[in-house]
């Protein structure tokens, strides 16, 4: 509870632990520690029938079946060699855990989000970065897990009827039908973008905490209503430049942004979230992705706007 309490600090000061790893392709990696739960080396490993390429087997432990994932592979950097020479990164993510096979445990340094960069532009679509940073001269590069594990085990994005039923009862509703979404990562981005078209609602993306709250100070510099732009904010937690804690504590400090309301979107999960979604002011946090949750998240809130303008 002490590391819990401790790292749930650092994030609320935009700040965050990197766990540093590399692959056999000698690059030098990175992860953010709240995603870590343990790291093993790699154990006896039983390969399952019509698995994905990158899934090199499943680990029976005490927490249950473990799958494995070749990251080498999963980049598209290469293929391991010798699976019993490396080491595992186990994750949760997405209320799932998950193993990550990796060559080599760097060590783990305390960094700034602001020093946590956005790719350069030039390198194209196929890449598997959600941002970069340099520790001690040394070139970080940062994977977009979410890619990663969508390309294995692809999440849900179909939301139940009775969800799309709700919403088009509200077609008439003359709430804003457009959603801010900001996180660094383009496959969740575009879940999202997904999920909302499902239901006729239209979607700002932005890649992190910073862009988003320029935006949102620009229209506010304007002479715009943010209440008569955007329906809601759904955020992520992770961003280079400035994190989701950090932006959503700023909104809600400034007079003139505080009354949008905030989700906090994440696939981190555990106790230190709720406890720094109440400290820095958002209005609400699930963890991601599921459609279904996440619509309803949304529903409730749209419901919530548009009876007072019925009554």
């Amino acid at each position: 509870m002490n590391n819990v309490n401790q790292r749930t600090q650092l994030a609320g000061e935009n700040r965050l632990e990197l766990l540093l790893f590399r692959l056999q392709n000698g690059q030098l990696y990175g992860i953010n520690v709240f995603k870590v739960t343990r790291i093993i080396p790699c154990p006896a490993l039983t390969q399952l029938p019509h698995h994905h390429p990158n899934v090199i087997g499943v680990a029976n432990t005490a927490e249950g079946p473990l799958p494995i994932l070749d990251l080498l592979s999963a980049i598209q950097s290469g293929r391991v060699t010798d699976p019993r020479k490396q080491s595992v990164i186990v994750c949760e993510y997405n209320r799932r855990q998950q193993g990550f096979l990796v060559d080599k445990i760097e060590s783990i340094v305390n960094m700034q989000w602001s020093d946590i960069l956005l790719p350069p532009k030039g390198i194209g679509h196929r890449h598997y970065l959600t941002s970069i940073t340099r520790v001690d001269n040394q070139l970080v590069e940062i994977i977009d897990v979410e890619k990663v594990i969508s390309e294995v085990t692809p999440s849900s994005e179909q939301m139940s009827s009775q969800l799309s039923d709700d919403f088009a009862e509200l077609s008439q509703s003359t709430v804003p039908r457009t959603v801010l979404v900001v996180d660094d990562s383009v496959v969740a981005r575009n879940q999202i973008k997904r999920c909302l078209a499902e239901v006729k609602l239209e979607s700002v993306l932005l890649k992190d905490g910073k862009q988003a709250l320029e935006h949102l100070q620009e229209l506010v510099k304007e002479g715009k209503k943010l209440s008569e732009e955007y329906l809601m904010v759904i955020s992520d937690i992770e961003m280079p430049e400035m994190d989701g804690y950090t932006f959503t504590r700023k909104v809600k400090e400034d007079p003139s942004l505080k009354d949008i309301y905030i989700l906090l979107h994440t696939s981190l999960s555990g106790v230190f979230n709720k406890s720094m979604v109440t400290r820095v002011g958002a209005d609400n946090f699930i963890a991601k992705f599921d459609a279904d949750d996440l619509a309803q998240a949304v529903l409730d809130h749209f419901r919530k706007r548009t009876l007072p303008a019925s009554e």
